[in-house]
């Protein structure tokens, strides 16, 4: 990622509306899936700077990985302390070792996407979960994901196939971000016009912000039930089936 934007998520990743949206969002789906344990082995894969695994704390041990070592000098600031610099291809880390992989707004950046899920696969234990989100949608490919050195956007088939071809089966899939998506849609046209690639994460007055947060939340609640049909993101949950 450009190194920009390490800077621009540190200065934002705890308020903004669209990194609490979706840090919400997943810990939700964690607790659905582990119900009250405590006690998890969690790898936070792509850690960023640090405030997903700061909450995932809250569950279990938490290991956090990124490729930049710019991004883990912000986690540090946050007080992680169990990190790794490794790609996510090659991770240095025992087989059978996590419940949980987190992957948070990663694989579009890889590749070789596909070796990366074989390698959460690898390291999760039988019956441990991947919880990954992946933008969706070429036709939403603007300067936001040039600055962000995004590679790709899936579809949710796309991601249902990537992912059950690479060890692992899908259990819960569906669109995100679904109640924003006609205003992501017009800012993501307009930014195609734009002579100078930039992310898409800007200030917003504090209470637009606040009211984004409170329809996200409304959404995700939603999604505690059932799935929506179109949005900004693709959300999956896919678990290491169990060896005979």
């Amino acid at each position: 990622m450009n190194p920009a934007e390490y800077e621009r998520m540190y200065s934002q990743e705890d308020t903004y509306w669209w990194f609490i949206g979706r840090r919400r969002l997943v810990l939700d789906l964690i607790r659905s899936r582990f119900g009250g344990q405590r006690a998890l082995s969690i790898l936070d894969v792509g850690c960023g700077t640090g405030a997903m695994s700061s909450e995932l704390a809250a569950l279990g041990n938490v290991v956090s990985t990124d490729l930049s070592g710019l991004a883990l000098g912000f986690s540090k600031r946050r007080g992680l302390k169990r990190m790794c610099c490794a790609d996510a291809i090659r991770l240095p880390l025992g087989p059978e070792s996590f419940d949980a992989v987190v992957a948070l707004d990663l694989l579009e950046h890889i590749p070789d996407d596909a070796a990366a899920v074989r390698e959460f696969a690898r390291v999760l234990r039988p019956g441990g979960c991947l919880f990954a989100t992946v933008p969706a949608y070429r036709f939403l490919w603007s300067g936001h994901d040039l600055a962000l050195m995004h590679v790709r956007r899936y579809t949710a088939r796309e991601f249902r196939a990537l992912v059950e071809a690479n060890g692992l089966g899908v259990s819960r899939l569906s669109y995100a971000m679904t109640a924003l998506f006609p205003l992501v849609w017009l800012v993501r046209r307009r930014e195609r016009s734009d002579i100078e690639p930039r992310s898409s994460v800007k200030p917003v007055p504090r209470m637009v912000n606040r009211l984004l947060i409170r329809i996200l939340n409304a959404e995700n609640a939603w999604l505690r039930r059932a799935d929506l049909p179109f949005g900004v993101s693709v959300v999956c949950v896919a678990t290491r089936r169990e060896q005979r």
